[in-house]
């Protein structure tokens, strides 16, 4: 499906900085950049980046005097997903694993996977497919961590999520890949557009390895799983974040939608007992 995505955020300088941001949809197999445009209100000249690992755009630029500055993005994307049936998978060996998704059995700054691995073994350990494993932690996430907006901040972590049982997006996502990596399924963080979203926003939510591909789960339910558009993925937020500041710059204001751009949309979720999982990549 075709998606017009749109963001537009202001910031004041104060003093000279650097800002680089994560905001332009990721182009990968099933992800297609039809056309986008980028703009930054008074010029600055920026550049694009692109991780070692292809999993994220980055755009960098330097502000040299006291300004307000208003940067803008919007594209038209197809994110032609892939569902594949996982009713007979069963669990990938570490050995069997690719080198670049073992970093993602790892604990890491919000996902320590090492503090719930007892957790996550005494609550879903007895499900043998692993696919079946994430749907069930997903679904035990979405019924008993409340979704409450403003209670966790920038230092929330899962196992905080874990103890406390309210969060957002970013803390369900982190949550999700902590138990994941705790089963030994690797998993990582999803950042993206999102269909539907009230309000709307950038949205979290979690890839799963299982079966040789990156499969697509969101504890929150607040979106159909076929309405995101990738921005990036990585261990975390640290990894993702939409925007990292370097100097006394102060962000203001931000808008952003995710609108169909064609007809016939129907809208994925998982169901218990139903084996496609949904795939970006």
């Amino acid at each position: 499906m075709k998606f017009n995505v749109f963001t537009q955020m202001e910031y004041v300088v104060w003093a000279p900085g650097t800002l680089i941001l994560s905001i332009h949809a990721l182009r990968t197999p099933n992800q297609t950049v039809i056309s986008e445009e980028f703009s930054i209100e008074p010029y600055i000249k920026f550049e694009e980046l692109q991780s070692a690992e292809g999993e994220n755009r980055l755009i960098r630029f330097e502000v040299q005097e006291q300004c307000t500055i208003k940067v803008t993005y919007k594209a038209l994307v197809d994110n032609s997903i892939e569902l594949t049936n996982y009713g007979q998978q069963d669990i990938t060996l570490v050995s069997q694993l690719p080198v670049s998704v073992l970093p993602y059995l790892n604990p890491s700054r919000y996902c320590q996977s090492d503090k719930l691995s007892t957790h996550a073994h005494n609550m879903f350990g007895h499900i043998t497919n692993p696919f079946d494993q994430v749907v069930a932690l997903t679904n035990w996430i979405h019924y008993n961590v409340q979704y409450l907006s403003g209670f966790s901040n920038a230092e929330t972590s899962a196992f905080n999520t874990f103890t406390e049982r309210a969060g957002v997006c970013r803390d369900f996502a982190h949550l999700g890949i902590a138990l994941c990596r705790g089963l030994t399924i690797p998993a990582r963080y999803f950042t993206g557009y999102a269909y539907q979203l009230n309000p709307p926003d950038f949205h979290a939510c979690f890839e799963a390895y299982i079966g040789g591909k990156w499969i697509l789960f969101d504890a929150t339910k607040l979106v159909p799983l076929n309405g995101l558009i990738k921005i990036a993925a990585g261990r975390d937020a640290a990894d993702n974040a939409i925007a990292n500041i370097f100097g006394n710059i102060n962000f203001t204001t931000m808008l952003v939608s995710c609108e169909l751009a064609e007809d016939n949309f129907e809208p994925i979720y998982y169901s218990e007992g139903e084996y496609e999982g949904l795939s970006y990549l």
